[in-house]
């Protein structure tokens, strides 16, 4: 059997590492990405993965930001708003998705076109 001077520096050394390991986890956390990578999008025919990183490299299909987005928008814009592609204007969002998407991909032959392709359960 150990003894109890043996638990408890055991003990006291687990809990310093543990605390070392949250600060240094938390002070040198990676800064995040300018562009986001990938986008999970909640619809009513299931939610959709969108790997926005393939989309705009170079040895991807290298689109522009232009090429999707339609307007300059921030950090804070999107265009699911109510002055935009919300629920009660036109064209709505998921009209704008599949329009821009599945358009593409229909004309390009870059991606899949079928609904179960991008929409999962």
């Amino acid at each position: 059997m150990t003894s109890k001077g043996e638990q408890l520096f055991a003990y006291g050394l687990a809990a310093i590492l543990l605390i070392v390991g949250v600060v240094c986890y938390a002070s040198l956390a990676p800064e995040p990405p300018e562009e986001p990578i990938r986008l999970m999008f909640k619809t009513s025919a299931g939610k959709i993965l969108f790997d926005h990183k393939i989309h705009t490299v170079e040895d991807g299909y290298g689109l522009a930001c232009e090429d999707c987005h339609h307007e300059e928008q921030d950090e804070s814009s999107s265009c699911s708003g109510e002055d935009c592609h919300g629920p009660d204007s036109e064209p709505t969002r998921a009209d704008a998705f599949h329009t821009n998407c599945k358009g593409c991909h229909e004309e390009t032959g870059a991606g899949p076109a079928e609904c179960s392709a991008c929409h999962m359960r």
